[in-house]
């Protein structure tokens, strides 16, 4: 393996990305993520420094929700919409949202999840909305979205597969205009 800075990186936050999403925050450790990126523990600690900041550099690099909520405001509820009716249908769930699910409770990490979940949901969302308080607004969608995962693991991926995919789209696209209109 060629000592490329970009691919070790990469390499690293994938391992580390895979491996929060399986175990935990609190089970992980540097070592079992230098092990599984075939890098060794300096260097992971050279590259991103602490745990905490590994974590935060996976969370932050890995997120594909920015690509939905960023484009025609206009269009906004119904993406909103479409990304939640395939994750409620589907049995696949990215590993930022088991991230999430599996990051624990020390004040250190729920800064984070917060830092996280305001930067890359609210602020983003809010900044596609008119009128009053357009982030109390985007706090509602983003209650709705990072609800999915509590339902996910209270009845198991695909709870609402035998349900019309079109149904659940719409209902939820009405929920979402609900949610973010003025």
């Amino acid at each position: 393996m060629t000592r490329d800075r970009e691919a070790t990186s990469r390499r690293i936050l994938e391992a580390a990305r895979e491996l929060f999403a399986e175990h935990g925050y609190d089970q992980v450790t540097m070592r079992m993520i230098a092990s599984e990126a075939g890098a060794n523990v300096a260097l992971v600690n050279r590259y991103f420094g602490t745990k905490a900041a590994l974590f935060a550099e996976a969370l932050a690099t890995g997120s594909t929700l920015a690509a939905v909520i960023d484009g025609d405001p206009s269009g906004l509820a119904s993406r909103l919409a479409h990304r939640l009716a395939v994750r409620l249908q589907s049995g696949v769930t990215e590993s930022v949202t088991r991230m999430v699910d599996r990051a624990g409770t020390s004040p250190e990490i729920r800064a984070i999840l917060h830092a996280h979940v305001e930067a890359t949901v609210v602020k983003r969302i809010a900044a596609q909305l008119e009128g009053p308080r357009p982030e109390q607004r985007a706090l509602l969608a983003a209650t709705m979205i990072m609800g999915t995962g509590s339902v996910r693991r209270l009845f198991g991926p695909g709870v609402i597969e035998e349900v019309d995919a079109e149904e659940v789209e719409e209902r939820l696209r009405e929920m979402f205009a609900i949610c973010l209109r003025p």
